[in-house]
């Protein structure tokens, strides 16, 4: 299962990718916002990153205008790697590398078809491990 939120400037970007993910089989937790109303993004990443380490989702993400705003908010909460997403190799590093659990887009300045193409790469991505968990740990150690 997949945790997605966006606030209004992602609106419209998280209902196309909610439709490609439920075309391939993903089951999909959606936490709104539901239509283009203004919402304050940092509330939408609390939501969507409790929602996650509740457990049982495979990763999260999410939406706003530059997809900026929501990563950072996102990278406040302990346990939560988010990685603003601008290609697919950056898609697939973030996974292998960093094994982010969240990842974000920017639905005003990334198309449909980019936004899947990233999601195709991460999802399609294995975490190394290896010299890559050690880094990971000490940016946990980070968050104490």
């Amino acid at each position: 299962m997949i945790v997605i939120g966006s606030d209004h400037g992602g609106y419209e970007l998280k209902e196309v990718i909610v439709k490609y993910l439920k075309s391939i089989g993903k089951e999909v937790k959606d936490c709104g916002t539901f239509d283009g109303a203004s919402v304050d993004y940092p509330d939408i990443a609390k939501e969507v990153c409790a929602e996650y380490k509740k457990g049982g989702y495979e990763f999260g993400i999410l939406i706003c205008g530059t997809g900026i705003g929501i990563s950072i908010a996102a990278n406040k909460i302990e346990g939560i790697r988010c990685a603003l997403l601008n290609n697919e190799y950056s898609a697939k590093m973030t996974k292998r590398h960093n094994n982010s659990n969240i990842i974000a887009f920017g639905g005003r300045v990334v198309g449909p078809d980019m936004a899947i193409g990233m999601l195709e790469a991460y999802m399609s991505a294995e975490f190394e491990g290896g010299r890559h968990q050690k880094r990971i740990d000490k940016v946990s150690e980070l968050e104490k």
